[in-house]
């Protein structure tokens, strides 16, 4: 077995305590970006070609829920505390203008039980359109990556799609899509998941858990040099990420998980019918490698 971790994550600002991790505190990993995100994640640790995966915290649990055991992976970490908000965008010439013109659209995903397939069925519920009758609110396209969504939604592929607020800006911002919404995750964003058969190695975990948390101090306390990272080395404008910085919140301590967030998690994506009630859905506590105490 290797001694580096092989770490999934999201080639996005919320990556930026990682690389500070990894730069100054010698976090012994490599990092395999997935700019398509959680979904992407859920598959690679299934085929053993990642250790550990930072990703949304519904994606996670959606997998989980679906899964059970078989899901390949458990939940260890919290990476951030803060909910995520999901920007809702459609095509700059569509004539869509706001969420209620939505139900039964077509939407884009990144992936099938990714965070933007999950969130779909959150704002269904939100908006009251999910009946038994009707399982899914909307027809679902899965078009891997934000370029592939974007894209979409301008050729009419799509109607609408849901990423991350400052990830989708600069497109407002330089008029290739249009903003017609936004919803908040009603959980803390993004959690930390590890495989199976890297669970038990709790020395290698453990100088993770040391060097992340290193991490997210680092940039906390250095937040010009975070802000210069994001703008140079990220795709976002300086000013993006220095409004960013006003919104989130990383954990003080990355390991370990909230059963009760977990549990809310769960619930409301049992209400969306994003997971079912079934032999094989792991109990909240039963997804949970390492607990917060």
């Amino acid at each position: 077995m290797s001694s580096q971790l092989r770490i999934g994550f999201v080639p996005e600002h919320f990556s930026t305590p990682l690389h500070f991790a990894q730069k100054y505190f010698g976090l012994n990993a490599t990092l395999v970006p997935f700019p398509s995100g959680t979904g992407h994640m859920i598959q690679s640790l299934k085929a053993k070609e990642i250790d550990i995966g930072i990703g949304l915290t519904e994606g996670w649990i959606a997998g989980l829920g679906k899964e059970g055991e078989k899901a390949g992976y458990k939940l260890v970490g919290t990476y951030v505390e803060t909910p995520l908000c999901w920007a809702i965008s459609t095509g700059a010439n569509r004539d869509l203008k706001d969420v209620t013109q939505l139900k039964g659209a077509n939407v884009g995903v990144s992936r099938i039980g990714s965070g933007s397939y999950v969130m779909s069925f959150v704002l269904a519920d939100q908006q009251g359109w999910l009946e038994p009758s009707q399982p899914a609110p909307f027809t679902f396209l899965p078009l891997q990556t934000f370029a592939s969504l974007r894209q979409g939604v301008n050729e009419g592929t799509a109607d609408f799609f849901m990423w991350e607020h400052f990830t989708s800006k600069r497109y407002y911002d330089n008029g290739e899509i249009k903003r017609i919404g936004e919803i908040y995750t009603p959980w803390s964003s993004w959690k930390i998941v590890v495989a199976d058969a890297v669970a038990g190695d709790e020395a290698r975990l453990g100088s993770m858990f040391e060097a992340i948390n290193k991490g997210v101090k680092y940039f906390q306390e250095h937040l010009d040099e975070a802000v210069q990272y994001i703008s140079t080395n990220l795709d976002y404008s300086e000013e993006d990420a220095r409004e960013w910085l006003k919104t989130v919140r990383f954990a003080d301590n990355v390991k370990g998980v909230d059963v009760e967030v977990v549990k809310r998690t769960k619930d409301i994506l049992l209400k969306a019918g994003v997971i079912e009630s079934g032999v094989q859905s792991l109990s909240p506590e039963a997804m949970i490698s390492v607990s917060r105490k």
